[in-house]
């Protein structure tokens, strides 16, 4: 990878809906190159998908919280029941006080109380200690 991939990287993680008439025009492609290069960036895999950002906040959820979860055996075989949570967004196997960061989102600490719950359905789950977030200074993908 080169410095125009990282570029164009850039610029996608901007404005994702870019041409590639203006991406390659802002890193000095023909509009065939810079599609090349990203055609090339997806199938390495390091483009994996491309999406949009959303406001939870606007989509009624209002509620952050990182979730420390403890467990009696391996839980990185967890993922998938981890997974069939709606509102963890993000899950994590961790070194340090606990086996599993979860990053959940809801609409209320009723909610969120839920999700613990079902948390602790997953096998293997013995406890969980509860973070929940008053203000984000920032979310940002580094570049």
């Amino acid at each position: 990878m080169d410095d125009i991939d990282r570029k164009l990287i850039g610029l996608l993680l901007e404005d994702a809906t870019q041409s590639y008439a203006v991406l390659g025009k802002a890193v000095g492609l023909s509009s065939g190159a810079a599609h090349e290069r990203v055609r090339k960036l997806r199938e390495r895999g390091v483009i994996r998908r491309t999406t949009i950002e959303v406001d939870q906040a606007a989509l009624g959820r209002t509620v952050t919280a990182y979730v420390l979860v403890d467990g009696s055996t391996w839980m990185g075989d967890s993922a998938d029941r981890l997974a069939a949570i709606p509102e963890v967004e993000e899950a994590h196997v961790i070194a340090g006080p606990a086996s599993v960061l979860l990053k959940v989102r809801t609409s209320g600490t009723a909610e969120l109380q839920d999700v613990l719950r079902r948390v602790f359905g997953v096998d293997g789950v013995t406890g969980t200690q509860t973070v929940v977030v008053l203000e984000t200074f920032f979310e940002r993908t580094l570049k």
